[in-house]
């Protein structure tokens, strides 16, 4: 990738020996430009922080999105190879497939299999009131699947640092694939964290990685609690971001009045009422303050797949919340030393505060 990163000024040429092309098809500038309709703006599917995003259709009737990347952006850039470079090599139901690029000249464009459902997000926003609870919860652990591959099985690690609501996408069975993977970072196995520069998306941003710019596994694992959340109000984390009742300090907020089912979809009919409750403190775990006593993916989607009282009993507890004068906060009563899963009569012994994420959204 240093020889990709030297030469993205030069000819297609120079990059077919530096790409890996069983894994990774380059295609024409004037090819995609022809199944795109010359990128109209009707085949345009969203736009993200570095490009926009259109449907296109192949002579043999293939659909596909292409991901064009602002070619003056040297921003873009780094994302165009950060995705390349994260991505081609992951193979797993639950990522979107990478499928080639185009570096004719200026124009970076990534290749992606195309998903019939759009975003979770755009889910929540236009059809919320047909996603049943069936749904809901098999987009859950779908997305946990795929991060738990990203985490522990894929060499290195990976870490996505910006899961949200619009970067999982959907099939036409609803089925959850994490894409956009501008931002991730390799992990080594033995790096513990990664200091970096603050990136990704109100509201879904882990406190210490906000705070200190400290990257690790379970920033994502913090994201994914928010999306839980957010899965199950039907509720997205923008609308309430700026509010009296930011959407994870309101969840922790009933948990402690034991009205947690208040945070259930209204318009989601006829769900069990104990694997809901289950859900929700698996999203819970996922937003603690300290990011020792949040579980690990993996762990996430043993707590997801399955109903057991081990699991319902050995969820953390939340000591205390409260508002700070400057906007939605939650004070965090728990151990440093915690980890995950913790012992059921360990006391909390500090606390640890952080307000929400005020980071612009990309």
């Amino acid at each position: 990738m240093a020889l990709l990163r030297g030469c993205l000024c030069r000819s297609e040429e120079d990059f077919r020996g530096l790409l890996n092309l069983e894994n990774l098809r380059l295609f024409s500038y004037k090819e995609i430009r022809a199944a795109t309709n010359n990128f109209d703006r009707r085949n345009k599917l969203g736009r993200g922080g570095f490009g926009t995003v259109y449907k296109g259709v192949w002579g043999d009737g293939t659909a596909f999105a292409a991901k064009v990347l602002c070619s003056e952006s040297e921003q873009g850039i780094k994302e165009f190879l950060a995705e390349i470079e994260s991505i081609s090599e992951a193979k797993h139901a639950n990522l979107v497939r990478l499928l080639g690029c185009c570096i004719q000249r200026k124009n970076r464009i990534l290749i992606y299999e195309y998903l019939e459902n759009n975003s979770l997000d755009h889910a929540l926003q236009a059809n919320g009131a047909s996603l049943t609870w069936s749904t809901r919860s098999d987009i859950c652990v779908g997305t946990a699947k795929g991060l738990s591959y990203l985490h522990e099985e894929h060499e290195p690690s990976i870490v996505h640092r910006d899961i949200k609501a619009s970067n999982v996408l959907l099939d036409r069975d609803y089925r959850p694939k994490i894409g956009d993977f501008g931002l991730a970072k390799l992990f080594p196995d033995n790096v513990t964290h990664i200091s970096t520069g603050v990136v990704g998306t109100c509201g879904y941003l882990a406190p210490e990685y906000f705070v200190h710019g400290q990257l690790t596994k379970k920033a994502d694992v913090y994201s994914f609690g928010v999306l839980v959340l957010e899965i199950i109000s039907g509720r997205r984390i923008s609308q309430t971001i700026h509010s009296d009742m930011f959407l994870v300090r309101e969840a922790w907020v009933l948990y402690e009045q034991g009205s947690l089912l208040d945070m259930v979809d209204a318009r989601m009919e006829n769900c069990p009422e104990e694997e809901v409750l289950r859900y929700l403190r698996v999203g819970l775990a996922c937003t603690q303050a300290a990011p020792s006593s949040r579980p690990t993916m993996g762990q996430v989607v043993a707590l997801l797949s399955r109903c057991t009282e081990a699991a319902m009993m050995r969820l953390p507890s939340f000591a205390e919340h409260r508002a700070a004068p400057d906007g939605p906060s939650a004070v965090v009563q728990t151990s440093p030393k915690a980890r995950w899963p913790p012992a059921a009569a360990r006391p909390a012994v500090c606390s640890a505060s952080f307000t929400y994420s005020e980071v612009a959204p990309r």
